[in-house]
């Protein structure tokens, strides 16, 4: 079987950092089957990580009904039917559950989409007829963890590069904003969704106006969209206003995020990332970028940034409140020297 799969879906529909942690799985699985056709299932939320990606045919995607917006609850169902039933069509080879964690919705997909084999994390259901252990005892990155899934299709050894694709149009739209002043460009991005996790505004603002003054450095700002207290996914633009009128002189650029795909292109642009742990950590590490990252409760161990120099600073608080800018600006002038 593992020599004839003619098609193989993979299915991980967790949130951006995880999705983009996956994607050396679905670059091996191309490199095993290179003429198989791939496709992926992911919620629409995080489907923009795969755009242009070149080891998938297809890609597949639905609106979980908490992040609805227009839509009623109604049409969201009726779509995702709509779409595993396409998927079902497929006759599909093999199944790949990703997640390295129990999800009994992805299990359910999977059961529905009724493939010839799922292979998966053994979470004790019995979905997965070809398994690999849950817990190997030993911490793991997420990327080295989800690579393990691949273990019984033949494929094993260290996990291909993170891949992230970012749009070429808007990269050279965000390129033409910068200034061309000397200096390197830093993103730094102000959102986090966690408390834990959120660094103070007056440390933002004090860390762009250092990085500007200090390092001669121009700065690329960026920030979840919305209000903060939005409902689906909490926004920082009353910050973001704030902190692009805190230094003026054209070496601060405040880059407004409608999607994600304009927030990977600002990424694209940047020679180094400043940011929180979450989403933007994974991102800018896909794009090869060194990255100083905040951590709150989170495990370094498990979700540090994959690939690329990178500083972490974690107080022994776990909060990242208690970070200070100059702890923050001794990690960026390390990480300058090594990079």
């Amino acid at each position: 079987m593992k020599q004839s799969l003619q098609s193989i879906l993979v299915i991980r529909r967790d949130n951006i950092g995880d999705l983009v942690c996956t994607t050396p799985v679905v670059a091996a699985l191309r490199q095993r089957f290179p003429k198989a056709w791939i496709g992926a299932l992911v919620n629409d939320y995080t489907r923009t990580v795969l755009d242009g990606n070149p080891d998938l045919d297809e890609v597949f995607s639905y609106q979980k009904a908490k992040h609805r917006t227009d839509r009623t609850v109604f049409r969201i169902y009726w779509q995702r039917l709509r779409m595993l039933l396409d998927l079902r069509g497929k006759r599909i080879d093999c199944i790949v559950l990703a997640s390295p964690g129990y999800q009994a919705s992805a299990e359910r997909l999977a059961r529905f989409i009724k493939a010839r084999q799922v292979v998966g994390f053994d979470t004790g259901t019995g979905i997965a007829n070809l398994s690999v252990p849950l817990n190997t005892g030993v911490p793991m990155h997420q990327v080295e963890n989800a690579f393990r899934v691949l273990g019984p299709l033949g494929i094993d050894g260290p996990p291909p590069p993170l891949k992230l694709v970012p749009d070429a149009r808007k990269v050279t739209a965000c390129k033409a904003m910068l200034s061309d002043q000397p200096g390197p460009v830093v993103g730094v991005h102000i959102s986090a969704r966690e408390s834990d996790r959120r660094w103070p505004d007056t440390n933002f603002t004090e860390l762009i106006a250092r990085l500007i003054d200090d390092h001669r450095a121009s700065v690329v700002l960026t920030w979840a969209p919305g209000a903060r207290d939005r409902r689906d996914f909490p926004g920082d633009d009353d910050s973001a206003k704030q902190l692009a009128q805190s230094k003026p002189g054209g070496r601060l650029l405040a880059i407004p995020t409608s999607g994600l795909s304009d927030l990977i292109a600002s990424l694209a642009v940047c020679d180094y990332v400043i940011c929180s742990d979450g989403g933007p950590v994974h991102l800018a590490a896909a794009l090869g970028k060194p990255v100083v990252c905040f951590f709150g409760s989170e495990r370094p161990e498990l979700w540090h940034p994959w690939g690329v120099p990178y500083r972490l600073l974690q107080p022994a608080s776990r909060n990242v409140a208690d970070i200070t800018v100059e702890e923050a600006l001794r990690a960026f002038s390390e990480l300058a020297v090594e990079a």
